[in-house]
């Protein structure tokens, strides 16, 4: 029997240096990880279901750490009509990032983000800012995510959502692009410096470029391009004299656009305002599907990218 139980302890202590046992629920990252291709994922939050949409592009390696891009849709839209009017995917697949499309709350397909101000009742009150932080939690289980560069750009009542995540999340977004969307939060209290590159048209009646937000029919509350760009350029402290103006249209465009840079701030935090002049709630790039005329002679996925690449967490 002495010999039985020397021989039984003997496999035991083999089966444990071994590995895991057949029954051990933790799959190796390989068995998890999203295959290249278009994915959606649910996460409960705060009781009600969250979803997701995902797209890996075609030269994913599970073994890298790989960017990811938040991609958040306007008020009346969802992730799937948010990827279809950004055309986010082709850039993905092009430079090799994560696209990812939140859903926000509401009824059947017409979501909204509780972006700060109005928001928090029209979008009844879900805390958002929680369902992206679990949302990057989901996700680091499937993909090889690299921290660092975590960003987020966003349409109109998602561009509110990108600088609400800027004022409570800098310690996971690493810098943002709103587009045609401007400060909805009452207050920005952000742990470090956000690096900006924000979109809009002279000519944008939805969220109007030069009125505050609300003091146009049909728009909401909140504040002007101008007010959000001198909030985090004090924020990143920038310094406002240290201004650049780039023309990026040519002459005969029917829409000219300017990039006007301010010199980087704290951690090089910078803040980027690219201007369309006469352009209307648009995707510049991207043939408008809102109101007024989108500046086709540009692309805000190409200049996104460019943007992001050079920030990432410090």
């Amino acid at each position: 029997m002495g010999r039985f139980v020397r021989s039984l302890l003997i496999l035991c202590v083999c089966g444990l240096l071994a590995g895991p046992a057949c029954g051990d629920d933790k799959s190796p990252p390989e068995t998890r990880a999203l295959a290249a291709g278009d994915h959606e994922r649910s996460l409960p939050v705060d009781g009600l279901q969250r979803s997701y949409l995902v797209h890996v592009p075609k030269n994913y390696d599970p073994k890298k750490r790989t960017p990811v891009v938040l991609a958040l849709h306007g008020a009346t839209m969802n992730a799937e009509s948010m990827a279809r009017f950004c055309g986010l995917n082709t850039k993905a697949d092009e430079a090799g990032f994560i696209a990812v499309y939140p859903n926000g709350t509401g009824k059947s397909s017409l979501l909204f983000w509780n972006a700060g101000g109005d928001w928090e009742v029209i979008a009844r009150r879900p805390d958002d800012v929680a369902f992206i932080g679990k949302l990057l939690d989901d996700l680091a289980t499937v993909i090889n995510v690299d921290q660092k560069r975590v960003y987020a750009c966003g349409m109109s009542n998602g561009a509110m959502m990108c600088y609400r995540l800027a004022a409570e999340m800098s310690d996971r977004i690493a810098a943002i692009a709103p587009v045609a969307g401007t400060i909805a939060v009452d207050e920005c209290v952000p742990q470090r410096p956000v690096p900006i590159i924000h979109f809009h048209g002279t000519n944008d009646k939805m969220v109007p470029f030069e009125t505050a937000a609300g003091k146009t029919r049909g728009a909401f509350r909140g504040k002007t391009v101008a007010e959000s760009i001198e909030t985090w350029v004090s924020l990143n402290e920038c310094d406002p004299r240290a201004q650049v103006t780039e023309v990026l249209s040519k002459p005969e465009d029917e829409l000219q656009v300017t990039r006007c840079c301010y010199g980087a701030g704290k951690n090089g935090a910078e803040v980027v305002l690219v201007v369309v002049e006469g352009g209307g709630h648009t995707w510049p790039g991207r043939k408008p599907r809102f109101r007024g005329k989108s500046a086709l002679n540009i692309s805000a996925n190409d200049l996104i990218w460019e943007f992001f690449e050079k920030h990432p967490l410090p």
